[in-house]
């Protein structure tokens, strides 16, 4: 692992500490009370892990969650145990080298153990992906119904939840709020709908002010491990995973926003017009992302990042 040269981390191991989980993106080390949430610089598209991947991408995500983390804090509590500008402080990491643990803490959360819900908390803003396609033969939405007439991209009356099951593999799968209820107890699925389109509003707000539109976003809820194994709640509902990232969320330029067509982003757009251009059938393996549309794709999400925060990386 290297940042001299911004050169993409696509695997990591820490010599003592214990992986618990390899995602799409981020590897998960237990650290006895606590986790240690790394993100890599590995691509997804079409949920297929792409050889070769987007230098800075971890980087990226990492400090735009721990920016909506600060901001929304009065919000809603998160499972963050250190604030972005703190280090890391875990003792089995003091023996790396100097540049090692430095691109590690750009790219790291220590945060709270947490039972993760078991649904997507998915907020929708604007008619996109397979909101677009449900509406145009249903005029629905997760079985939601909307007002007649709407376009492609076009900005819905109000923010709607339309959660989701968790796939280990392949695409999650939209559910009415009803089996949200049954999957998770009624009063959990209310307070993680409210929560969910408070977050949204503030973050959709926030961005436009900032040039860009958040058409919609995902969500991640955990139940905070109380010290009463025998309490009925099973702990208190805390924000965690990612935040209003351009992998958790559509992204789009508000200068170059028009409602009835599809919108360019600042996510995975450049390698998705890539590879559907190729004769690949989307499934594993990938192909190699030539170095251009590499480029193109670490650019985007710098991008999002210094538009957000008024910040350079």
């Amino acid at each position: 692992m290297t940042n001299s040269n911004h050169e993409p981390i696509l695997q990591l191991d820490l010599p003592g500490i214990k992986k618990l989980k390899s995602g799409k993106v981020r590897e998960i080390f237990d650290l006895g009370d606590r986790l240690l949430f790394v993100a890599t610089d590995r691509l997804s598209a079409f949920d297929v892990i792409m050889p070769n991947g987007i230098p800075r991408k971890g980087e990226v995500l990492t400090q735009i969650s721990h920016f909506w983390f600060e901001k929304f804090a009065a919000l809603a509590p998160n499972h963050l145990l250190r604030q972005a500008n703190e280090p890391l402080g875990v003792p089995a990491l003091a023996g790396l080298p100097a540049a090692q643990l430095a691109d590690l803490q750009r790219r790291s959360m220590i945060v709270k153990k947490a039972r993760p819900l078991a649904i997507e908390c998915v907020v929708r803003g604007y008619l996109s992906g397979s909101g677009w396609k449900e509406y145009k033969k249903s005029q629905t939405v997760c079985g939601i119904k909307l007002p007649a007439g709407l376009t492609e991209s076009a900005e819905l009356p109000e923010p709607i939840f339309t959660p989701a099951t968790k796939a280990e593999t392949g695409h999650d799968e939209n559910i009415p709020f009803a089996q949200a209820s049954k999957i998770i107890g009624t009063g959990l699925a209310a307070q993680a709908r409210d929560l969910s389109l408070t977050l949204y509003r503030a973050g959709r707000d926030y961005a436009r002010q900032r040039g860009i539109i958040i058409a919609d976003t995902k969500f991640e809820f955990g139940l905070e491990r109380s010290g009463d194994a025998s309490s009925p709640s099973g702990g208190k509902l805390i924000l965690i995973d990612e935040v209003l990232t351009p992998d958790s969320s559509r992204f789009w330029p508000a200068d170059d926003y028009k409602p009835g067509r599809s919108q360019a982003s600042f996510d995975k757009q450049f390698v998705r017009d890539y590879l559907e251009t190729l004769d690949w059938n989307k499934t594993p393996p990938g192909p190699m992302l030539p170095p251009e549309v590499v480029a193109k794709t670490s650019a985007k999400y710098l991008e999002a990042y210094e538009k957000l925060t008024g910040k350079k990386l």
